[in-house]
């Protein structure tokens, strides 16, 4: 059974804040019969913290502020994590009550695309108990954060394709002090950011029964 269309949208490189604003406010605007979307974007360089966020996870401050990188405090769940470019950022604008999904079902899909993926590309990686994300020995390559309200989905998963890994020394990501962080183009060459971007979207799509447009 179809779980209806979804609208893909794609919105290039963005800055994070007006991106947030227009989720929340597609959340706040829909009803019952509103199709549900995916957007796409690449970030210009942010920090956002969760609402779970504690302020010793930013290590270094004033080098954030030297590196013109905003730190944002958000809505979504979890603590502090880093966007630039290079980084897939996908948001699921998703009614979970309509597809008969938890939460923590939808957060398997995002992390199983994303280990199928990989598995494409010849990389072994794994989920980690308690840590939602997607890890290769032991270092994280995808981080998710959602945020539900009223039964829907906006936030989502951020997938760390070929980018400037620096920034994350700047912050115990995910409030896990001492993780290492990694991306796709350390494990395997070749790689097409737009390529990577459209797997992730079919995988989802199939996964959630959803007819693309």
């Amino acid at each position: 059974m179809s779980s209806g269309t979804l609208i893909i949208q794609d919105l290039g490189r963005r800055p994070y804040e007006p991106v947030w604003a227009d989720m929340k406010a597609f959340t706040d605007a829909r009803d019952a019969q509103t199709p549900d979307e995916l957007w796409r974007v690449e970030h210009e360089p942010v920090l956002t913290q969760g609402l779970a966020g504690k302020p010793e996870h930013v290590l270094n401050p004033e080098a954030l502020s030297q590196a013109h990188i905003p730190l944002v405090a958000t809505d979504r769940g979890g603590q502090v994590t880093y966007h630039g470019p290079g980084q897939v950022v996908l948001y699921p604008l998703l009614d979970l009550e309509r597809l008969g999904l938890g939460v923590r079902c939808l957060v398997d899909h995002l992390e199983q695309i994303v280990i199928d993926l990989l598995a494409d590309f010849g990389v072994d990686s794994a989920r980690r108990d308690g840590a939602p994300g997607v890890y290769i020995a032991g270092e994280k390559v995808a981080s998710i954060g959602l945020k539900v309200r009223r039964g829907c989905t906006y936030h989502g998963l951020a997938v760390n394709v070929a980018m400037d890994l620096a920034p994350f020394s700047l912050i115990n990501p995910c409030g896990m002090a001492g993780l290492a962080m990694t991306q796709i183009s350390t494990h395997c060459t070749g790689l097409d950011f737009e390529g990577v971007c459209e797997s992730l979207t079919t995988r989802l799509t199939q996964r959630l029964g959803y007819d693309q447009t």
